[in-house]
């Protein structure tokens, strides 16, 4: 399941070399996303209470992180530009989270002075990729109702979460990890469409028509 298809025309003038086409990286990316979010959504949702909680860390870079970001890339060679866009910025996501919490954010959430200043740090992440997210959403409509699916819950978590850390509210923050678990299983739900789907099996999964209708 490709997540859009864009196509650049090519002057006749210009000789074209064909080249091979690519397996589909969409499902890889959402499989990725999916998995990441929902590690990171159980701690927020407070399930982790016999664990550190620190699970989703290290697959915040490599597999959030860096997966996503080679799925963006070779979107980029499908020529599929919101694919790149989105799985590009959200695995870069990832590994600005992940070095963030590294680097800063671990030393202040231990510290009861400083751990207000953590979450105030998260919120204003958060709120800047809701900001990215809002008109990827809008485009999205334009795709099929799996991938809106996406980013319609998205959209959601983040907003919840960022009100959640700016105001300080465990509460909010919880139940903003509900909606993001709710986030990973529609994303693990289209990974696995476009993976069947692009099986060209027995079995398929349904995706949905877009909200909006191409273009005639």
């Amino acid at each position: 399941m490709s997540v859009n298809e864009d196509r650049v025309t090519t002057p006749q003038s210009v000789a074209v070399t064909a080249v091979p086409g690519i397996a589909d990286p969409a499902p890889l990316g959402l499989a990725a996303f999916a998995l990441t979010t929902f590690l990171l959504s159980a701690f927020n949702a407070g399930w982790m209470t016999r664990s550190s909680g620190l699970a989703w860390v290290g697959y915040a870079f490599a597999y959030g992180g860096l997966c996503q970001l080679l799925a963006g890339m070779w979107e980029f060679r499908n020529r599929n530009v919101f694919g790149a866009t989105a799985f590009s910025t959200y695995g870069g996501f990832w590994i600005g989270l992940f070095l963030y919490f590294q680097l800063y954010g671990a030393k202040l959430a231990t510290h009861p002075a400083t751990a207000s200043l953590f979450a105030k740090d998260v919120g204003w992440i958060l709120l800047a990729f809701a900001i990215f997210n809002t008109y990827m959403l809008l485009w999205s409509t334009q795709l099929n109702m799996a991938v809106f699916g996406v980013f319609l819950t998205l959209e959601l978590t983040e907003i919840i979460l960022f009100i959640g850390n700016f105001s300080g509210s465990s509460g909010t923050v919880k139940f903003g990890g509900y909606v993001g678990v709710l986030t990973a299983l529609v994303a693990w739900y289209t990974s696995a469409a476009g993976v069947t789907n692009g099986m060209g099996g027995r079995i398929s999964l349904p995706v949905g028509k877009p909200l909006l209708a191409p273009r005639a």
